[in-house]
């Protein structure tokens, strides 16, 4: 395995987990509620009145993110590999994974392993687990 040292992104990458971490530790101490993308989007379908604009402008700093580094920095260029209906079946097992283990990456990876939750230990063995069984599986038994 090499290392390409033309993408390799130290500070941005430290920037990005820093501003992950003080946006969820912020969530959690201002609001009492915890990061989990999941679950803020689905509280936008059915939230009660007063959850509603702390949820919109969540997501409205998630959307704008992108455009944000992309006013001060080039962006890098993106190459996806496959066709639509395989991102689009990809997109849906990954919803009924969120659904099935009550939550993503961002609620289990970053919010609950950092308040020690054994519920979210589990999920992210589970789905980093199952992760790298795919990727090992389609890259190297099927070669796709």
């Amino acid at each position: 395995m090499t290392l390409d040292w033309n993408h390799f992104t130290p500070f941005a990458s430290l920037c990005g987990g820093a501003l992950i971490g003080l946006a969820s530790g912020g969530l959690v101490l201002l609001c009492g509620r915890v990061a989990g993308i999941s679950g803020i989007v689905g509280g936008l379908l059915c939230s009660r009145r007063p959850e509603l604009g702390w949820r919109v402008l969540f997501i409205a700093g998630l959307s704008a993110a992108p455009w944000l580094w992309g006013a001060a920095a080039t962006w890098p260029e993106v190459r996806i590999d496959t066709g639509w209906p395989l991102l689009v079946f990809a997109g849906l097992l990954v919803g009924f994974g969120t659904r099935l283990g009550s939550g993503c990456t961002s609620g289990h990876g970053v919010c609950g392993l950092s308040r020690l939750s054994p519920r979210s230990c589990l999920a992210v063995l589970c789905f980093m687990g199952s992760g790298f069984g795919t990727v090992f599986i389609t890259r190297h038994i099927l070669g796709l």
